[in-house]
Protein backbone atom coordinates (compact mmCIF):
# COMPACT_ATOMS: atom_id res chain seq x y z
CA UNK A 1 0.00 0.00 0.00
CA UNK A 2 1.55 3.35 -1.04
CA UNK A 3 2.11 5.84 1.79
CA UNK A 4 0.15 8.46 -0.14
CA UNK A 5 -1.73 9.10 -3.34
CA UNK A 6 -2.25 12.34 -5.24
CA UNK A 7 -5.75 13.53 -5.99
CA UNK A 8 -5.72 16.46 -8.42
CA UNK A 9 -2.06 16.93 -7.48
CA UNK A 10 -2.86 17.17 -3.76
CA UNK A 11 -0.91 14.64 -1.69
CA UNK A 12 -3.20 12.63 0.59
CA UNK A 13 -1.68 10.22 3.11
CA UNK A 14 -3.00 6.68 2.74
CA UNK A 15 -3.47 5.99 6.41
CA UNK A 16 -5.89 4.65 9.02
CA UNK A 17 -7.04 6.61 12.06
CA UNK A 18 -4.97 4.32 14.30
CA UNK A 19 -1.80 4.90 12.29
CA UNK A 20 -2.49 8.63 12.17
CA UNK A 21 -2.62 8.65 15.98
CA UNK A 22 0.69 6.75 16.05
CA UNK A 23 2.20 9.45 13.84
CA UNK A 24 0.90 12.19 16.12
CA UNK A 25 2.47 10.40 19.07
CA UNK A 26 5.82 10.45 17.27
CA UNK A 27 5.38 14.11 16.37
CA UNK A 28 4.80 14.96 20.04
CA UNK A 29 7.99 13.17 20.99
CA UNK A 30 10.00 15.10 18.42
CA UNK A 31 11.61 18.51 18.53
CA UNK A 32 10.22 20.16 15.39
CA UNK A 33 6.78 21.64 14.79
CA UNK A 34 4.63 19.31 12.69
CA UNK A 35 1.54 20.33 10.72
CA UNK A 36 -1.58 18.29 9.99
CA UNK A 37 -4.07 19.26 7.28
CA UNK A 38 -7.53 17.75 6.91
CA UNK A 39 -8.82 18.39 3.36
CA UNK A 40 -12.18 17.16 2.18
CA UNK A 41 -13.48 17.02 -1.39
CA UNK A 42 -14.36 20.71 -1.43
CA UNK A 43 -10.86 21.75 -0.32
CA UNK A 44 -9.20 19.56 -2.97
CA UNK A 45 -11.42 21.16 -5.61
CA UNK A 46 -10.40 24.63 -4.40
CA UNK A 47 -6.73 23.60 -4.48
CA UNK A 48 -7.14 22.39 -8.07
CA UNK A 49 -7.38 26.05 -9.13
CA UNK A 50 -5.35 27.57 -6.29
CA UNK A 51 -1.66 26.74 -6.65
CA UNK A 52 -0.78 28.42 -3.35
CA UNK A 53 -3.25 26.28 -1.40
CA UNK A 54 -2.08 23.18 -3.25
CA UNK A 55 1.54 23.91 -2.31
CA UNK A 56 0.53 24.48 1.33
CA UNK A 57 -1.36 21.18 1.54
CA UNK A 58 1.53 19.30 -0.05
CA UNK A 59 3.90 20.86 2.48
CA UNK A 60 2.02 19.32 5.42
CA UNK A 61 3.62 16.62 7.55
CA UNK A 62 0.36 14.65 7.56
CA UNK A 63 -2.58 15.25 5.22
CA UNK A 64 -5.56 13.05 5.97
CA UNK A 65 -8.56 12.21 3.74
CA UNK A 66 -11.39 13.95 5.59
CA UNK A 67 -13.96 13.65 2.80
CA UNK A 68 -15.74 10.42 1.84
CA UNK A 69 -15.62 11.64 -1.77
CA UNK A 70 -11.84 11.29 -1.72
CA UNK A 71 -12.15 7.67 -0.58
CA UNK A 72 -14.77 6.84 -3.23
CA UNK A 73 -12.68 8.48 -5.93
CA UNK A 74 -9.58 6.52 -4.94
CA UNK A 75 -11.53 3.26 -5.16
CA UNK A 76 -13.02 4.14 -8.55
CA UNK A 77 -9.50 4.68 -9.86
CA UNK A 78 -8.33 1.45 -8.22
CA UNK A 79 -5.87 3.22 -5.91
CA UNK A 80 -7.93 2.86 -2.74
CA UNK A 81 -7.28 4.89 0.38
CA UNK A 82 -7.34 2.71 3.50
CA UNK A 83 -10.23 4.64 5.08
CA UNK A 84 -11.69 8.04 5.67
CA UNK A 85 -9.91 9.82 8.52
CA UNK A 86 -11.80 12.90 9.65
CA UNK A 87 -10.21 15.91 11.25
CA UNK A 88 -12.74 15.69 14.06
CA UNK A 89 -11.99 12.04 14.85
CA UNK A 90 -8.24 12.61 14.80
CA UNK A 91 -8.65 15.71 16.98
CA UNK A 92 -10.62 13.73 19.57
CA UNK A 93 -7.92 11.06 19.61
CA UNK A 94 -5.32 13.79 20.13
CA UNK A 95 -7.35 15.09 23.08
CA UNK A 96 -7.42 11.59 24.58
CA UNK A 97 -3.66 11.31 24.04
CA UNK A 98 -3.09 14.66 25.73
CA UNK A 99 -5.31 13.66 28.65
CA UNK A 100 -3.42 10.39 29.09
CA UNK A 101 0.15 11.63 28.62
CA UNK A 102 -0.02 15.17 29.96
CA UNK A 103 0.33 17.14 26.75
CA UNK A 104 -1.20 20.62 26.75
CA UNK A 105 -3.74 21.92 24.24
CA UNK A 106 -4.55 25.39 22.89
CA UNK A 107 -7.87 26.05 21.13
CA UNK A 108 -7.79 28.79 18.48
CA UNK A 109 -10.92 29.57 16.48
CA UNK A 110 -14.65 30.11 16.50
CA UNK A 111 -16.65 33.12 17.62
CA UNK A 112 -15.88 34.84 20.90
CA UNK A 113 -16.62 32.53 23.81
CA UNK A 114 -16.88 29.34 21.77
CA UNK A 115 -13.33 28.07 22.39
CA UNK A 116 -13.77 28.79 26.12
CA UNK A 117 -17.02 26.82 26.17
CA UNK A 118 -15.30 23.95 24.35
CA UNK A 119 -12.49 23.94 26.92
CA UNK A 120 -14.99 23.78 29.81
CA UNK A 121 -16.85 20.87 28.25
CA UNK A 122 -13.58 19.04 27.58
CA UNK A 123 -12.46 19.45 31.19
CA UNK A 124 -15.69 17.80 32.33
CA UNK A 125 -14.99 14.78 30.13
CA UNK A 126 -11.21 14.65 30.49
CA UNK A 127 -10.32 15.87 34.02
CA UNK A 128 -6.58 15.44 33.46
CA UNK A 129 -6.54 17.47 30.25
CA UNK A 130 -4.30 20.53 30.38
CA UNK A 131 -5.95 23.34 28.42
CA UNK A 132 -3.07 25.76 27.94
CA UNK A 133 -5.29 28.52 26.55
CA UNK A 134 -8.08 29.56 24.22
CA UNK A 135 -8.64 32.38 21.73
CA UNK A 136 -11.37 33.19 19.25
CA UNK A 137 -10.70 33.37 15.52
CA UNK A 138 -12.01 36.91 15.02
CA UNK A 139 -8.75 38.81 14.96
CA UNK A 140 -6.86 40.53 12.15
CA UNK A 141 -4.36 38.07 10.70
CA UNK A 142 -3.13 36.27 7.61
CA UNK A 143 -6.34 34.25 7.36
CA UNK A 144 -8.36 37.35 6.46
CA UNK A 145 -5.69 39.27 4.56
CA UNK A 146 -3.87 41.03 7.42
CA UNK A 147 -0.44 39.40 7.31
CA UNK A 148 1.79 40.27 10.29
CA UNK A 149 -0.91 42.46 11.85
CA UNK A 150 -0.39 43.45 15.48
CA UNK A 151 -3.44 41.36 16.45
CA UNK A 152 -1.85 38.30 14.87
CA UNK A 153 1.47 38.93 16.61
CA UNK A 154 -0.33 39.17 19.97
CA UNK A 155 -2.18 35.90 19.38
CA UNK A 156 1.07 34.13 18.48
CA UNK A 157 2.70 35.55 21.62
CA UNK A 158 -0.21 34.28 23.76
CA UNK A 159 0.07 30.79 22.24
CA UNK A 160 3.84 30.64 22.74
CA UNK A 161 3.62 31.88 26.33
CA UNK A 162 1.09 29.14 27.06
CA UNK A 163 3.72 26.48 26.16
CA UNK A 164 1.03 24.45 24.40
CA UNK A 165 2.13 21.17 22.83
CA UNK A 166 -0.90 20.90 20.53
CA UNK A 167 -2.66 23.71 18.69
CA UNK A 168 -6.14 23.35 17.18
CA UNK A 169 -6.77 25.97 14.47
CA UNK A 170 -10.43 26.20 13.49
CA UNK A 171 -10.88 28.98 10.93
CA UNK A 172 -12.34 26.83 8.17
CA UNK A 173 -10.61 26.10 4.88
CA UNK A 174 -8.67 27.57 3.21
CA UNK A 175 -8.17 30.30 5.85
CA UNK A 176 -6.74 27.96 8.49
CA UNK A 177 -4.28 26.33 6.07
CA UNK A 178 -2.94 29.68 4.91
CA UNK A 179 -2.67 30.97 8.49
CA UNK A 180 -0.86 27.86 9.69
CA UNK A 181 1.56 27.84 6.76
CA UNK A 182 2.43 31.50 7.27
CA UNK A 183 2.94 31.25 11.04
CA UNK A 184 4.09 27.70 11.80
CA UNK A 185 7.74 28.74 12.10
CA UNK A 186 6.81 31.41 14.65
CA UNK A 187 4.98 28.94 16.90
CA UNK A 188 6.56 26.70 19.54
CA UNK A 189 3.88 23.99 19.47
CA UNK A 190 4.81 20.40 18.67
CA UNK A 191 1.70 19.70 16.55
CA UNK A 192 -0.64 22.09 14.75
CA UNK A 193 -3.83 20.82 13.14
CA UNK A 194 -6.27 22.76 10.98
CA UNK A 195 -9.55 21.15 11.95
CA UNK A 196 -12.35 23.38 10.68
CA UNK A 197 -15.49 23.28 12.80
CA UNK A 198 -14.12 20.89 15.43
CA UNK A 199 -14.06 23.56 18.14
CA UNK A 200 -17.70 24.43 17.39
CA UNK A 201 -18.67 20.77 17.80
CA UNK A 202 -16.66 20.41 21.01
CA UNK A 203 -18.42 23.52 22.36
CA UNK A 204 -21.82 22.05 21.58
CA UNK A 205 -22.59 24.88 19.16
CA UNK A 206 -22.82 22.50 16.20
CA UNK A 207 -24.01 18.91 16.32
CA UNK A 208 -22.16 16.24 14.42
CA UNK A 209 -24.17 13.92 12.18
CA UNK A 210 -25.60 10.78 13.86
CA UNK A 211 -23.44 7.64 13.73
CA UNK A 212 -25.50 6.06 10.95
CA UNK A 213 -24.76 9.02 8.65
CA UNK A 214 -21.07 8.86 9.58
CA UNK A 215 -20.80 5.14 8.83
CA UNK A 216 -22.47 5.56 5.44
CA UNK A 217 -20.32 8.55 4.57
CA UNK A 218 -23.40 10.78 4.40
CA UNK A 219 -22.47 13.52 6.84
CA UNK A 220 -22.69 15.95 3.92
CA UNK A 221 -26.34 14.94 3.43
CA UNK A 222 -27.13 15.45 7.13
CA UNK A 223 -25.59 18.93 7.02
CA UNK A 224 -27.54 19.73 3.87
CA UNK A 225 -30.82 18.67 5.50
CA UNK A 226 -30.07 20.80 8.56
CA UNK A 227 -28.61 23.71 6.56
CA UNK A 228 -30.24 23.87 3.09
CA UNK A 229 -28.24 26.99 2.26
CA UNK A 230 -25.20 24.71 1.88
CA UNK A 231 -26.55 23.44 -1.47
CA UNK A 232 -24.17 25.66 -3.47
CA UNK A 233 -21.18 24.27 -1.58
CA UNK A 234 -22.40 20.68 -1.90
CA UNK A 235 -22.64 20.99 -5.69
CA UNK A 236 -18.89 20.59 -5.72
CA UNK A 237 -19.30 16.87 -4.93
CA UNK A 238 -20.82 15.76 -8.26
CA UNK A 239 -18.42 18.09 -10.09
CA UNK A 240 -15.51 16.42 -8.31
CA UNK A 241 -16.73 12.95 -9.30
CA UNK A 242 -17.02 14.03 -12.93
CA UNK A 243 -13.40 15.18 -12.86
CA UNK A 244 -12.40 11.83 -11.37
CA UNK A 245 -14.37 9.74 -13.86
CA UNK A 246 -13.24 11.50 -17.00
CA UNK A 247 -9.56 12.12 -16.33
CA UNK A 248 -6.84 9.56 -15.83
CA UNK A 249 -4.48 12.14 -14.40
CA UNK A 250 -6.55 13.23 -11.42
CA UNK A 251 -5.55 10.34 -9.16
CA UNK A 252 -2.03 8.92 -9.23
CA UNK A 253 0.17 6.96 -6.86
Amino acid sequence: MPSFIKIMDVKINNITLKKAVDKVNKFLNGKDTKVIYTPNTEVVMIAKDDDKLKTILNDGDLTIPDGIGLVYASKIKKRPLAERVTGYDLSVEMIKLANKKGYSLFLLGGEKGVAKRASERLKNIYPNLNIAGVHHGYFKGTHIGYKNHEDEKKVIEIINKSNADILFVGFGAPKQEKWIHENKDKLNCKVIIGNGGTIDVLAGKVKRAPKVYQKLGLEWLYRLIKEPWRIKRQMVLPLFMLHVLFSRKNIVK
